[in-house]
């Protein structure tokens, strides 16, 4: 049984104590009224999910746990086929003790290109916007963060999450909350704020940054990943009924204009860092996740094209602050 009194005993005191207001209520009401139908399930294979201690850990290069000795062929094959009962797993990749969890999208990668550009976490309280399965959560203790919160309403996800933190450890640095960001009261307490790959299926993205903004603490950053088009900052794609296949696909902004959007919420000190064209080598179906992923998305006679004839997928990262 998945657990949040641990969270709520951690928050108590500090300046996420007067989410304690709202945040079991909506807890409870989701346990009762919102349960997938294959939650139970998950939740019985994560019951049979050995509590494993790591040897050795590497949250900041990879997610990566080992232990001496090393896991018998019998162990390894009795771990991997439990965690392919949470398959498609898309957000990753993940090593562990022997079972490598390829993901559908090289989450590693785009850490990379966001993480010279942003303050460095140590000691920092951050939030994970859309988290998926947690990974980034993972690399962002790895740079020592002092404690992250994720939220993703995705159970699938959740369950993903609290596979892996079994396996590292039980660590309670980092939890993963059911809830969207539209269910977050304006807490103003964060060091760090991230939203990757959300933005775009909002349908007000305004609201959206106005309720990261009220996430944040005084001089508190933002780092917005998100999908873009080339242009000035008046060029704005609004998709029909799919894009690249992706349902609730709203505005897709240039990262011009998605810096005054910024601007216009009351951010100062908007970058843009990065843009990055999506390649199929980045997102693509693997053992892990066998689906169909950006390949078949792409206008396979023009692949600057997405099967609908709009741009490609290109993604911005920007950095701001509120004041």
């Amino acid at each position: 049984m998945i657990d949040f009194g641990r969270f709520y005993q951690q928050i108590a005191t500090g300046p996420l104590s007067h989410w304690l207001d709202t945040l079991p209520a909506q807890i409870s009401a989701w346990k009762k009224e919102q349960l997938h139908g294959g939650f139970k399930s998950w939740e019985k294979m994560l019951d049979n999910l050995p509590n494993m201690t790591p040897s050795h850990l590497d949250l900041k290069n990879s997610v990566t746990a080992s232990r001496d000795p090393a896991l018998t062929s019998g162990e390894t094959r009795r771990l991997n086929n439990i965690l392919e009962q949470f398959k498609p797993w898309r957000k990753g990749p993940f090593s562990l003790y022997g079972v490598n969890i390829d993901t559908e999208w090289r989450s590693d990668w785009k850490w990379d290109r966001v993480l010279p550009h942003i303050s460095p976490l140590k000691d920092r309280l951050v939030l994970d916007v859309g988290c998926g399965s947690g990974y980034h959560m993972w690399r962002m203790l790895g740079e020592g963060a002092s404690f992250v919160v994720g939220i993703d309403p995705t159970q699938l996800f959740l369950c993903q999450f609290e596979a892996v933190r079994k396996l590292l450890g039980d660590d309670q640095r980092a939890h993963l909350l059911p809830l969207g960001i539209e269910q977050l009261p304006a807490l103003n307490a964060f060091d760090t704020v991230f939203s990757m790959g959300v933005l775009y299926h909002r349908r007000s993205p305004l609201d959206h940054l106005w309720q990261l903004r009220n996430q944040l603490a005084s001089e508190g950053e933002l780092i917005l990943e998100s999908l873009v088009i080339e242009g000035d900052e008046f060029q704005c794609l609004i998709p029909g009924e799919r894009y690249a296949q992706m349902r609730n696909v709203y505005f897709i902004p240039s990262a011009k204009m998605l810096k005054v959007w910024l601007e216009k919420c009351g951010f100062i000190d908007v970058r843009i860092v990065d843009q990055a064209v999506t390649s199929t080598e980045e997102q693509r179906r693997t053992e892990w996740m066998k689906t169909e992923s950006l390949a078949e998305f792409l206008d396979p006679t023009d692949p600057s094209k997405t099967i609908e004839g709009y741009p490609a997928p290109l993604r911005a990262v920007l950095v701001a602050r509120k004041p």
